[in-house]
């Protein structure tokens, strides 16, 4: 029986009571002396007796409202019966069993809809769970495979003397892969603090802002292209740079020698590339971090796996939008939108 039901039974129980009790309470053998008030004059005489509240009879008032004060719990204990059949379930919940459901089954009543609503919170709370223990895993594969090189690498120059030339080799290698964690730790703290969302928003120029990291790329054998008008958001320019620097990046980074990369920026930030061709199911994945069209782990450029990923923290953080759709003839087309200012 659903809550709307419980409910409509006690109303009717309780309003049929003090019904009732109107009626019983005359035919009792016993009666208390009881007045009624008087509100005219009798007979030229002033009404001396003044009732202040509108009961003529307090002993039945008394005795209704003490039964009805012991018979309310216990109603509102049969109603909340359906409520307490849940907490148990509710409160086996932990992150060592995001199974549990409580699986009201079909129906329309108040308890039913709100068993499917806490089924529906624990489904998005297992699957974000879900979503840090893969990325705490990924994390740690991503920082593990460069300490091992590293390792690796001094194992080797302590094993034997080095030549000059071997030495240096070495140094560069070491360098290189200190490089990519800095990188990857880098990139981390970023999508960290874009997840915490903004404490402060002031208004930026996002076309200043692309056309400052246009000038400051460089991508040998790819042409960059550029459409910028104003376009003022709300917002912190650090991470927005990041945004546009992270995009522009992407675009170069998987793109064919002599390829291009345009940039444009009005009713919203688009950034697309030439390249190679881009499954459309496999769009969505390129937003998750440490993935790649690829491979799932480690490629041979230098990249962190964070890129696409940052960018859509950021873009949640500022409440906008980014999409991505395969290009006709390969390359991809990234498309931005964030509320712009009053």
């Amino acid at each position: 029986m659903g809550l709307r039901a419980r409910l409509a039974i006690a109303t009717y129980g309780t309003v049929t009571f003090v019904f009732a009790a109107q009626f019983i309470y005359p035919q009792l053998p016993w009666q208390w002396p009881y007045y009624y008030p008087c509100y005219t004059d009798i007979d030229g005489m002033p009404c001396r007796i003044v009732r202040k509240i509108p009961i003529d009879n307090l002993v039945q008032y008394g005795i209704v409202l003490a039964t009805s004060t012991l018979l309310l719990p216990l109603l509102v204990w049969w109603v909340l019966v359906p409520v307490r059949r849940m907490l148990p379930t509710i409160s086996q919940v932990g992150p060592q069993n995001l199974g549990h459901r409580i699986r009201p089954g079909r129906g329309r009543d108040e308890i039913k809809q709100l068993g499917r609503a806490l089924d529906t919170m624990m489904n998005g709370i297992a699957a974000g769970y879900e979503g840090q223990r893969k990325f705490a895993a990924n994390a740690s594969h991503e920082l593990r495979t460069p300490l091992a090189l590293q390792r690796t690498l001094i194992e080797v120059g302590m094993a034997e003397p080095l030549t000059p030339e071997q030495s240096a080799l070495l140094a560069s290698q070491l360098l290189e892969t200190n490089a990519r964690n800095e990188r990857l730790i880098e990139g981390l703290l970023v999508l960290s603090q874009a997840d915490q969302g903004l404490a402060i928003r002031t208004p930026q120029r996002l076309d200043i802002i692309a056309a400052a990291v246009i000038d400051a790329h460089t991508a040998p054998g790819i042409t960059v292209k550029s459409e910028l008008h104003p376009y003022v958001v709300p917002g912190d320019g650090v991470l927005l740079e990041r945004l546009v620097r992270n995009l522009v990046h992407n675009a170069t980074k998987y793109n064919h020698p002599g390829g291009a990369v345009i940039v444009s920026v009005g009713a919203a930030l688009t950034v697309e590339n030439t390249g190679p061709v881009v499954a459309a199911e496999d769009v969505t994945r390129l937003f998750e971090p440490f993935t790649r069209l690829s491979t799932d782990r480690i490629d041979h450029s230098g990249g962190s796996g964070l890129g696409l990923a940052i960018a859509r923290s950021i873009v949640q953080a500022h409440d906008g939008t980014i999409t991505a759709v395969p290009r006709d003839g390969g390359g991809l087309r990234v498309t931005v939108r964030l509320p712009r200012s009053p």
